[in-house]
Parts: structure tokens; C-alpha cells; sequence
């Protein structure tokens, strides 16, 4: 039962699942008495309770945490009775707005991250030593509860006299939504009706003088906050940081601001979320150290697991209390027959990032495989293909240099250039002025992008590397090559058909599923190729295109111009497999 590929759904017994969990103490059917945030990392390392990849790295970072709490490199402790606290009020005075269930019990993976958010402090000043927490989990696992219910305590019970707590949406639709689940919980349960005061707009808790009102990205009014705790409800539709950027503005004032995040995957595959779920992968592997983050990651970690429904509770941790197994299976079983059904399960109930729609070029998952790093200076002296994407001048303008390396891996480097108008539309809701900071665009304060700019970026680039030639598509690109050959660089047009380009898009294609493309992680480009989508003409040649309008592919249509050389340099020969790396002048007799 434990391979993904010898699943039986004939002779699954789920009520005989169900009595197992129960008995292993991995479901709870009443309140426990103690916390049981250790026990539940515990039973996610040995295997008791079976768990994501993400999800066991973040039990062993409490373990760990553990080991060394209280010392000088880590002041931190984990004090149980504090991450208690917040689960027993929602057991004891929450009750459930919807179903048939009449009290809420906290499930042991509730108890680990409830209880890690709010059982870490510091050893000598009590400050929570979290003050942003991440939960990413599918839906129907208990999220509206979690949010109602974490909301009332801290805006009760948290210590904070005048706590201002908002639950936060991309839209005021949304945000309304999970507002109303709130002030429902408050009209469900007669002890909170009696210290609440549950009004259209804002509930009130007068002995403290707290509320708890709801914002979203289009909200007219979003100054003057003054943030105790924000919870952001589903941030997968979130295109940019600008309610996330005021609600961390908004904090400075308070002692031990939290901000939490509970969302499921989503089809935004260039917003926060991902950017957070990167993040996540960063510290919980140790790459970055961030002690102020917690990280609970509830996913199928890859497609193998979709085919055993034994692994579902990876990315659905609330199995057998919200959620039936065998609906679940049934619903999947159905799902299947349509591909847009197909789509949003394995997005919303598995927990995985899939694009929606066309065809993608590469999926999320496999871009994540690209994610080493290389220092500019390495790269200096080196030869290398460039690339440019004029496209409309009005609009992104896009140029890079593909490098071939050493040991069969190829490295990019992107810029790109904007008007500034554009800037001011912001029809792609992208953080342009950040990425003017971090150096992968330039906003130009004129009406279009003139060639000069990106025939200066190359003459600047060869003074630093070696530029064998500069590809190009020729559309609206002639002054601009005939400018380069003036500078003395060599220039190959790349024909933009499918039978031309088909070759190119499956080469680099491959270079992805390998994990052969470094490109710092840079994070415009990695929306240029996010955007990309890919059609087939008669003869299953694939052709790049962009998902809508403002989805732009600039930056991967320069990268695959250059790619069209680069690709030549790498010859497999017959007999060893080992690859040979020939530069482009040495293949044309240079």
C-alpha cells in the first residue's frame, strides 16, 4: 500500500484507515489535554503519519530548534504552555458555522503549527519568536476555522490592549467572504456573542478596545493601519506585494506583531505566493537561514503520488475530519474525464502548482530545478551568444547573453528595458521599480525604447565577455543590426517559424527538465518564461506564444534566439557520450 503504484481501490477499507488513524493517535475525536506540536514532528519523521518532503524538513527544523533553545546562537525556547493557549480557546469557546459539527477539535497538525507559532519566544524578553507565518495547504482542510478562530484570540486574549486585526483578501469580495465566516463564528458561539460585538463592518472586543475589520488589494482606504495581526486569506491571487508591503508597514508600532498567510496553490505563477514558496524551500533546506519565518507546506511532492490516495494526506493533513477519502477518490475518478476539472483538482486538492489553460512551456516544478547561482566575475573573459527581442517599442524590450559552461550547463543573462508609461499603467500588476532596483530592467523616462540602448548594453557587455554574435528576429530590428555590424559584432537572423523554432523551444526545453539553466533566479525572466505557452502546427513543430495581452515573453524570446546558436556548440559525439564544447567560431572555421 505504500508504493504509488500498487494502490488498490477495490480492497481499500477506508473505515478500517480511519480506526488505524484513530488508534496511532494521527486523529484526534476530542481535545487533547496536552500540546501536541513535538509529537506530531515526531510522527512525521518516523513515518507514523505520512507528510510532504517540506513538511518533514520543518518537523526536523523543530527538533533541531529544540536541541539548541535557550543557548547563545538561539534564544529562542519553546514554551508549550504559550502554544496551548491559542488551540484551547478555539476548542473551548469557537464552534463551527458550518456542517454538522458541534465543537472544533485541533488536529495534531494544527497543534504544530498553532502551537510552534505561539510556543517560540524568546528566553528573556517572552517576544514570539515568529512574526510571519506561512501554511500552505489544500482546500477544505479547516482553513476559515483557522482564520476565525486565530483571529478572535488575538484580538482577546494576545495580550495587546487596542489590537487591530485584519483579515486580508485580493479582492473586498473575498475579503467580505472570510469576514462574514468570522463574525459567524462569533453569532454560533454564546460566550463569544456575550464579549463580542459582531457589526457589518467590525467586530469589536470592548475590553480591550481590539477589532478585527477586513481589507483587500482594491480597498479604498488603506492608510493609517496600525497592524497586531493580519492574516491573509488565499494569496495565490495575489499579482503584487501592495496590501502584503502596507501591512508590514503597518506593524512598527506593535510588540510582537504576526502576520500569517494560509493559502492553497494557485494558477498566479509569478506573484508572492510563489516568491514565499521559494522562500520556504530556501530555509527549510537550510540554503537560507531565516529564524522569524515559520513554514507549514502541505503538498504532493510529485505526480507519482497523485496515482495512491494514501499520499493525498501530504497536501490534505485534515483527511478523515473534513474530508472523506472516498469522496475524494470518487471525485478524482470524475475529474479526470475533463481536463480543465483535471487542472483545478491537482491545483486546489493536491496542492500543486499546474498552469491552467494552454499548453506551458515548462511547468513550475520543473523551474525550481533550476535554481543554482553564479557569480558574474566567474563569467568574465568567456564567450558567449547574445540575443535581443525588439518587440514593440512602446512596450518591453528585451536582450540577454547565453553562456555554454564547462560542465553542460548553460547560464543567462537578461535585461530589459521598459517606458516608463508602461511603468505608471502597470497593466501587468509587476513590481517594476524593484526590479529596476535588483538590475534586471531599465525604465526609460521617454515614450519608447530606441535601439541606442540596447546597442550600448552590448557594446558595454563586450568589453566584459566574449560575444561570438548577437541573434535577433528581424522584425522592426534592421537599423538596430545594421548599427551592431557597424560596432563590429557578427549578427544571425533566427527565423521565427515553427518549423525554426521548434527545434530550438524542445533543446531548451530539455536543458529545464535537467536542471541545466542557471539564471541567478532571476525573477523577471522567470516571468517571461512562466508566460510562455506552447502551440503545435500540423507537423508537431512547438511554437512559443504568450498566455494573454499583458502576459509578456520578451526576455525568453531574446534567450531563445540566443539559445539557437548556443545550441550548436554542444556536440554529442558517438562512442563515450561525453559532450565536447565548440565555440561558435570554431564550428564556422573562425
Amino acid at each position: 500500500m505504500k508504493s504509488s503504484t500498487t494502490f488498490n481501490y477495490k480492497e481499500f477499507d477506508y473505515k478500517q484507515w480511519l480506526d488505524d488513524q484513530i488508534k496511532k493517535g494521527a486523529i484526534l475525536t476530542k481535545p487533547s489535554n496536552e500540546l501536541l506540536t513535538t509529537r506530531y514532528a515526531e510522527m512525521i519523521i518516523d513515518g507514523t503519519i505520512i507528510a510532504s518532503k517540506k513538511n518533514i524538513l520543518a518537523a526536523k527544523r523543530h527538533m533541531r530548534d529544540l536541541a539548541r533553545q535557550g543557548t547563545d546562537d538561539f534564544p529562542w525556547i519553546f514554551v508549550e504552555e504559550k502554544g496551548h493557549r491559542p488551540i484551547r480557546f478555539i476548542e473551548k469557546f469557537c464552534r463551527p458555522s458550518k456542517g454538522n459539527f458541534k465543537q472544533i477539535i485541533m488536529q495534531p497538525w494544527d497543534h504544530f503549527t498553532t502551537g510552534s507559532t505561539f510556543g517560540w519566544v524568546h528566553k528573556d524578553t517572552g517576544i514570539r519568536r515568529f512574526r510571519e507565518s506561512l501554511v500552505f495547504v489544500a482546500r477544505k482542510n479547516g482553513k476559515s476555522t483557522k482564520v476565525s478562530g486565530t483571529s478572535l484570540y488575538m484580538s482577546s486574549k494576545d495580550g495587546e490592549n487596542g489590537a487591530d486585526v485584519y483579515l486580508l483578501a485580493n479582492t473586498k469580495q473575498q475579503a467580505g467572504i472570510v469576514y462574514d465566516e468570522a463574525k459567524a463564528m462569533v453569532n454560533k458561539s454564546p460566550r463569544l456573542r456575550r464579549q463580542f460585538r459582531a457589526k457589518r463592518d467590525e467586530i469589536n472586543y470592548p475590553k480591550t478596545m481590539s477589532k478585527i475589520e477586513h481589507r483587500a488589494s482594491d480597498s479604498d482606504k488603506l492608510d493609517g493601519l496600525n497592524t497586531h495581526f493580519g492574516v491573509f486569506d488565499e494569496i495565490h491571487e495575489f499579482k503584487d506585494y501592495k496590501l502584503i508591503n502596507v501591512i508590514k508597514n503597518s506593524r512598527g508600532s506593535r510588540m510582537q506583531p504576526l502576520i500569517m498567510y494560509i493559502t492553497t496553490a494557485g494558477y498566479q505563477l509569478d506573484g508572492p505566493l510563489v516568491d514565499y514558496y521559494e522562500d520556504a524551500n530556501d530555509v527549510l533546506n537550510g540554503i537560507v537561514e531565516d529564524e522569524r519565518t515559520f513554514y507549514y507546506m502541505a503538498e504532493l511532492d510529485d505526480a507519482r503520488d497523485i496515482h495512491n490516495p494514501l499520499h493525498w494526506i501530504k497536501a490534505n493533513p485534515n483527511i478523515g475530519v473534513s474530508l472523506n477519502l472516498e469522496t475524494m477518490i470518487e471525485d478524482w475518478k470524475k475529474a479526470q474525464t475533463k481536463p480543465e476539472e483535471r487542472t483545478d483538482y491537482i491545483t486546489k486538492q493536491f496542492n500543486m502548482f499546474v498552469r491552467a489553460g494552454a499548453h506551458p512551456f515548462i511547468e513550475a516544478n520543473v523551474l525550481r530545478r533550476n535554481d543554482d547561482h553564479i557569480q558574474i566575475e566567474e563569467l568574465l573573459g568567456r564567450h558567449c551568444v547574445g540575443g535581443y527581442d525588439l518587440s514593440d517599442s512602446e512596450d518591453f524590450t528585451s536582450a540577454c547573453l547565453e553562456f555554454p559552461l564547462d560542465d553542460g550547463r548553460i547560464f543567462v543573462l537578461s535585461h530589459s528595458w521598459l517606458p516608463e508609461k508602461k511603468v505608471i499603467a502597470n497593466n501587468e500588476k509587476i513590481p517594476y521599480r524593484e526590479y529596476e532596483k535588483l538590475g534586471y530592467l531599465t525604465i526609460v523616462p521617454e515614450e519608447y525604447i530606441k535601439k541606442e540602448y540596447v546597442e550600448e548594453w552590448f557594446i558595454e557587455m563586450s568589453k566584459l565577455f566574449v560575444i561570438e554574435k548577437i541573434t535577433f528576429d528581424r522584425a522592426k530590428a534592421y537599423r538596430l543590426n545594421e548599427s551592431l555590424k557597424n560596432h563590429g559584432f557578427e549578427t544571425q537572423e533566427v527565423k521565427q517559424t515553427p518549423m525554426s523554432l521548434g527545434p530550438i523551444v524542445d533543446d531548451l526545453r530539455e536543458m529545464f527538465i535537467d536542471g541545466k539553466v542557471v539564471f541567478n533566479e532571476d525573477r523577471l525572466l522567470r516571468w517571461y518564461i512562466n508566460n510562455v505557452t506552447i502551440k503545435q502546427d500540423r507537423n508537431k513543430n512547438n511554437f512559443p506564444q504568450k498566455q494573454s495581452r499583458y502576459r509578456k515573453i520578451d526576455g525568453f524570446a531574446a534567450f531563445l534566439n540566443a539559445h539557437s546558436e548556443v545550441m550548436k556548440t554542444m556536440i554529442e559525439p558517438e562512442g563515450e557520450g561525453n559532450i565536447e564544447y565548440m565555440s561558435v567560431s570554431d564550428l564556422i572555421g573562425g
